[in-house]
């Protein structure tokens, strides 16, 4: 398997594997779950960066297509993935924990902030660590990632669930631990920090500007 099948299923898996990882924290009631997250995704990350280079996130997936590191096929290949993924891991979840008994109660404009802030966090490391020319072939992206998430969950994660990835919020939302009435926050909160964290990466490496690709 080549080309863009092959790049949307290692996404496809690895967000399928996130999501499953995150419900498994959650149901644990571990004061370790937002460490186990952040692992997850950095393991995650290292394990399938080479093939796709591991968004794991439609918000990401934004931010790298509009730094012109992404085709519109792939991104939007990646997108159906990625949500697919973590659809699929919440119906399998509940074949071993069940569904939340009681959604998560968010205020909006709080909520809408810390999402759109720590996702701008996210995709802004993803950008200057896994994209920019300036630090290829370095060994700690993967690092880096994951420990923007976790101190994302350990620090806010109480006042919006620590999403910051909307294919994580679907995946919690079928599970019952998100409300479906709070999921357009979900999406349009990160993808407005992402598209923050894109803008900013390109004005200040304009020398490392990539124009978007219809097709690779």
């Amino acid at each position: 398997m080549t080309g863009t099948a092959r790049k949307a299923l290692a996404e496809a898996v690895a967000t399928f594997l996130f999501v499953l990882a995150i419900i498994a924290a959650v149901n644990s009631d571990s004061p370790l779950t937002p460490l186990a997250i952040g692992f997850t995704l950095m393991v995650l990350v290292f394990s399938t960066g080479h093939i796709s280079g591991a968004h794991l996130n439609p918000a990401v997936s934004v931010g790298v297509f509009l730094r012109g590191g992404l085709s519109v096929a792939d991104f939007i290949a990646y997108l159906i993935a990625q949500f697919v993924g973590g659809a699929v891991a919440a119906l399998v979840s509940m074949s071993v924990w069940p569904a939340g008994e009681e959604a998560m109660v968010i205020e909006v404009g709080p909520a809408f902030l810390v999402e759109a802030l720590f996702t701008l966090i996210l995709v802004w490391v993803v950008l200057n660590t896994a994209t920019s020319k300036d630090t290829a072939g370095n060994s700690f992206y993967g690092l880096a990632i994951g420990a923007t998430v976790f101190v994302g969950a350990a620090t806010v994660g109480s006042i919006s669930g620590g999403g910051f990835n909307p294919a994580v919020a679907l995946g919690l939302s079928v599970s019952g631990h998100f409300a479906w009435s709070s999921l357009w926050l979900y999406i349009a909160a990160p993808v407005v920090g992402a598209v923050i964290a894109a803008i900013l990466f390109r004005v200040l490496n304009t020398d490392d500007a990539k124009k978007i690709a219809v097709a690779e």
